[in-house]
């Protein structure tokens, strides 16, 4: 049984410098994109009760809340159920809110990136640093509580002392929930085809993690998954779903899922989505060594790691002796076996591409 679910809206007013995601500026092709989105659901979702549900974009903020509030009708919930929705402070409005926490809407994710007017600017993001201040407290206040941001590290000019504001600003908004994110520049997006200067070097970032880690630390800020902080608990369950290595639904152009042994996605090509929502552009089985490959990757992305009478039994499997040249490679320097958890130390995530990349 699938029990959560990713939606994605792929609009935006503009693309920013940094951003390869799948979004489109095509704004009047929404209500067409949304009637495709509504027709996959219908054809695909079976009716269980989702624990938790997560509309991504793009700018999910953008989309009129009448079509919000029909695609959340067409799902069920469980009694304790997380439902996120992405938005972009320039967006947040008081009614807005209202209207999503009557939706059902329970958690508010957005992009914050910096509190540095400069910063913003450069990398074009639409917002201010006050106007992001505003918002968090505008939805505070407007009845959802449980309120995420981001925040990217390694952007371009950007100083330690820099990076290490934005944290001392974040820890003291209602916020409960603090995703870092190093600055990496992929292909098709702005900054690929016109390379920044003054770009921090991995030492810089490294030094900002690790000086980010430990005032969030300090101030209630629980270090959960290499890249996410949350305060009083209030982990993402989405995305501990995902770390987890459990199913989930995935909707809309260029969605991923994990449905009955299958990941699947989307075509990229929202023209193509439109016309034809109903058929995957790729699906494929996943074998066991498949599976006990994510099993182990993703479960090493999150600080309590993995738990290796639990891989034994699922896979049957011994896997201490699978995978002993790996573990003392990089023990007890990167990698820590403590009782029946395997993990990966502060060290250990500042090169975690490289160890996970051995377990596959």
């Amino acid at each position: 049984m699938v029990s959560n679910c990713y939606v994605h809206i792929p609009f935006c007013k503009s693309k920013c410098n940094y951003c390869s995601f799948i979004s489109f500026p095509c704004l009047d092709k929404i209500p067409a994109y949304m009637f495709s989105l509504y027709q996959e659901i219908s054809q695909n979702y079976r009716n269980e009760k989702l624990n938790t549900l997560y509309i991504g974009g793009g700018t999910p903020s953008l989309i009129p809340v009448s079509y919000i509030e029909k695609l959340l009708k067409k799902f069920h919930f469980s009694d304790n159920y997380e439902c996120t929705m992405e938005v972009n402070p320039d967006d947040v409005n008081s009614n807005l809110i209202s209207c999503y926490s009557d939706f059902g809407i329970n958690r508010i994710s957005m992009g914050v990136q910096s509190f540095n007017d400069s910063i913003l600017s450069f990398i074009a993001r639409r917002h201010s640093a006050q106007i992001a201040i505003s918002s968090i407290d505008i939805i505070k206040n407007s009845g959802i509580d449980n309120i995420s941001i981001d925040l990217i590290y390694g952007l371009p000019s950007q100083s330690l002392s820099d990076f290490l504001a934005d944290i001392n600003i974040a820890v003291n908004l209602p916020v409960t929930h603090i995703s870092l994110y190093g600055l990496k520049i992929e292909d098709n997006c702005y900054f690929s085809l016109h390379p920044p200067k003054n770009l921090p070097d991995d030492d810089l970032q490294a030094d900002m993690y690790l000086a980010a880690c430990e005032i969030l630390k300090t101030n209630g800020f629980l270090q959960y998954e290499i890249s996410n902080f949350a305060k009083n608990n209030n982990y993402s369950m989405h995305n501990l779903n995902y770390w987890n290595n459990s199913t989930y639904y995935g909707y809309g152009v260029a969605a991923h899922g994990y449905v009955d042994g299958y990941r699947y996605y989307n075509s990229n090509s929202i023209d193509e989505y439109i016309e034809n929502p109903s058929v995957s552009e790729y699906a494929h089985f996943l074998t066991d060594e498949e599976k006990l490959q994510e099993e182990i990757f993703l479960g090493l992305r999150k600080t309590q790691g993995v738990f290796i009478s639990k891989i034994n039994k699922k896979f049957n499997i011994n896997f201490l002796d699978k995978h002993f040249n790996i573990i003392r490679k990089y023990s007890p320097e990167f990698l820590v076996l403590d009782g029946d958890n395997l993990k990966l130390t502060t060290k250990g995530f500042m090169v975690s591409n490289i160890i996970l990349a051995e377990f596959i």
